[in-house]
């Protein structure tokens, strides 16, 4: 099996270093060479091939989001950001994601070689998924440690009986890789009245907040970063926070938001796989669900147990997913009555939305 080729673009030296070492350190990846700015790289790119860059954001003669906007324009190739761990760095990596980056990967402002050392395992993960990605424009190492792997158990027991409650319709999304933009193409397609939707995002704690806001601004919807308790409306998006998984609960009297600070599952936080179960037992068959793009299989079990519960479920498609890891995982498992493009989905949703739950509940699978 051939590894893949990386080229470093950063204009700090130590981090050079630190980010060659660790993605050395994994035995399917090679590092072919370094640049400390993007004019350097660019005549690197010619010399070595890589296969995928890391890109740093800030740096001198040309910034990143120049030399990724032509890159993706001349030479379209995967790119994973390398942005620090800040509200101004946020917005900037939402926009090179937009310009047609893969993934990102948030540098700490501080204590570097620890920070960047205990995300060795993460950085190596997404620069192998960029590998296979479609690109669309629009010290000393240390040994890697793996964290345990949780189910949806870990936060949510699965309950027993689906939820049936009521008739009124909630849309459930999850992504990871490349879903920051495939999410903000669905929103984008829905109506200022849209049946309420709830989204799950693979996202550091200090970007859900500026995407949520990013997304209020291109969608007719009101988008917000969920709060603990707030009632689910129609009219409203809510994107669960970095830093807690995004459960569905029914309080007694309307469906409301609910806040969890559990550990890790499937090694996200916050997870597909708790807001989709969460949904299959408080909403039921009125759910309807998308599994988008992104990187392993996290929401796959998930949308399996909202289908047996009657709810409608889709995946987007292989050919339209920057990385077809989480969509695909459902599909082989049937979670997923349909495989649709991108531009397809937000259309597809509203239309099984207007069915009433009674009706969708003869798909389920028992």
């Amino acid at each position: 099996m051939e590894r893949v080729r990386v080229l470093v673009i950063d204009d700090s030296a130590l981090v050079r270093k630190l980010l060659s070492a660790m993605l050395a350190s994994d035995p399917a990846i090679e590092v072919v060479g370094a640049a400390p700015d993007p004019l350097v790289a660019r005549e690197k790119i010619k010399q070595l091939a890589p296969d995928v860059l890391t890109l740093d954001v800030e740096m001198p003669r040309m910034d990143g989001l120049t030399f990724l906007e032509n890159l993706m324009r001349l030479r379209p190739m995967p790119v994973v950001m390398v942005s620090s761990l800040t509200r101004q760095g946020a917005e900037v990596t939402l926009r090179a994601l937009e310009l047609g980056a893969v993934d990102f990967f948030a540098k700490p402002a501080s204590d570097l070689a620890d920070s960047l050392a205990a995300g060795a395992a993460e950085i190596c993960a997404k620069v192998k998924a960029a590998a296979r990605a479609r690109p669309r424009p629009r010290a000393t190492v240390r040994r890697l440690e793996v964290a345990p792997r949780l189910s949806a158990d870990a936060v949510l027991p699965r309950s027993q009986t689906p939820g049936t409650r009521g008739g009124s319709p909630i849309i459930a999304l999850g992504a990871s890789t490349g879903g920051t933009e495939a999410i903000r193409a669905v929103l984008e397609a829905m109506p200022p009245d849209a049946p309420p939707i709830v989204v799950t995002q693979h996202i550091p704690a200090a970007f859900s907040g500026p995407f949520a806001a990013r997304m209020d601004h291109c969608s007719a919807m009101r988008v917000c970063e969920a709060r603990d308790g707030q009632p689910i409306q129609p009219g409203h998006a809510y994107i669960a926070p970095g830093s807690q998984h995004l459960l569905v609960m029914w309080d007694g009297a309307r469906h409301v938001c609910r806040l969890h600070d559990g550990p890790q599952v499937n090694r996200h936080k916050p997870s597909v796989d708790v807001l989709f179960r969460s949904t299959a037992a408080s909403v039921g068959a009125a759910t309807v669900a998308a599994l988008l793009t992104g990187m392993g299989d996290d929401g796959a079990r998930g949308l399996l147990e909202l289908r047996q519960a009657g709810a409608r479920t889709l995946v987007q498609d292989e050919e339209s997913s920057v990385v077809w890891g989480m969509p695909g995982a459902a599909w082989k498992l049937g979670a997923a009555e349909e495989a649709l493009p991108l531009e397809r989905i937000a259309a597809r949703l509203l239309a099984l939305a207007s069915r009433p739950a009674a009706v969708a509940a003869t798909a389920a699978i028992h």
